[in-house]
């Protein structure tokens, strides 16, 4: 058996007025993370993310 592929699903709930930042972080999250650069280049890593604004309806 072999790992051959990673699906990352962020569920994140933040302050009002911080999506851009958010969006941001998780942007660049893969190229600080040393998991992630461990396993480049042999498994597929796909990410998806559901941001809630706090006090959105």
């Amino acid at each position: 058996m072999r790992v051959t592929e990673i699906r990352v699903t962020y569920h994140l709930v933040i302050p009002r007025g911080k999506r851009e930042e958010a969006e941001r972080a998780l942007a660049v999250f893969e190229r600080g993370c040393p998991v992630a650069q461990t396993l480049k280049g042999c498994v597929r890593i796909t990410h998806a993310s559901e941001i809630v604004e706090e006090g959105a309806s």
